[in-house]
């Protein structure tokens, strides 16, 4: 199996706490993206000490309380399935603090992490600032629902959003990447795609590849599973009958979302 392709590993942590995926810089090659998928319970709890990292909390089903211990964000989550296509609430927090999430019903939540010095406010992002837009045409038609653009400065450096492609469409294509410092033609950032499939039987491809081909990795990714992208073009195409979702995080030295299309393929944006 691919390095970059991790598959779903139910660790039950406490009672009612499930973590499905756990990705950092000890068992991946990222430096600057972390993320842990984490499955509650109804009433069940979960809490985190951070470090030097900055967090944001994903509801991503189900509704949950969360808290930093001076503020509290109740019943937060709009949705039993990501497939309902509408925005979520996430929640914001800076580095050096404590939180804690209650599961109010059973609940997915997934954490994003990326280095952080600069402490800055707790923020609830509602669903309803979630900038949502629609992304090219053709069979590269999809859905995305932006939680921290680089646009907004509520953190430090994460980058975080969600994208909903249709049936037999591609996405995050033509290829691109971001794996180079040269801005303002192009930033370096690390990227994580969490995926599902509706039907959950479903699969989609995702390949990850470098200019050189030292990375060149074609992986048939199923509901639930995670790709790291370290480096290079990260294209996804969705087959016949069903429907992708993934939310993407993204982190680099500087928060700023600059890609570079290769060239092979950049003539398909000039179709009419």
């Amino acid at each position: 199996m691919s390095k970059l392709l991790l598959k779903p590993n139910f660790v039950e942590t406490s009672s009612g706490v499930k973590i499905v995926h756990d990705v950092n810089s000890q068992n991946s090659p990222l430096k600057y993206v972390a993320m842990k998928v984490v499955d509650l319970a109804p009433q069940a709890s979960y809490r985190e000490d951070l470090g030097k990292v900055e967090c944001c909390i994903v509801a991503l089903t189900g509704k949950i309380n969360v808290t930093d211990y001076i503020e509290v964000f109740e019943n937060i989550g709009t949705r039993e399935s990501v497939f309902e296509k509408k925005s979520t609430d996430s929640v914001y927090i800076s580095n050096d603090r404590s939180f804690a999430i209650e599961a109010v019903s059973e609940a997915r939540v997934i954490l994003c992490y990326s280095p952080s010095e600069k402490q800055l406010p707790t923020k609830l992002i509602k669903a309803e600032d979630n900038s949502i837009e629609d992304r090219g045409k053709f069979n590269n038609k999809r859905l995305v629902h932006n939680i921290l653009p680089d646009s907004d400065p509520s953190a430090n450096s994460l980058l975080v959003v969600e994208v909903f492609t249709e049936s037999g469409n591609w996405s995050s294509y033509p290829p691109h990447k971001h794996d180079q410092d040269n801005l303002p033609h192009e930033s370096f950032l690390e990227e994580t795609y969490y995926h599902e499939m509706n039907p959950r039987q479903g699969f989609v491809f995702q390949r990850v590849y470098t200019e050189d081909r030292s990375i060149d990795e074609t992986m048939a990714v199923e509901n639930g599973d995670v790709v790291i992208v370290p480096a290079g073009y990260h294209p996804v195409s969705v087959p016949d009958g069903y429907e992708s979702y993934y939310l993407n995080i993204m982190a680099g030295p500087k928060r700023i979302w600059k890609f570079h299309n290769e060239s092979a393929h950049e003539w398909i944006l000039d179709r009419k």
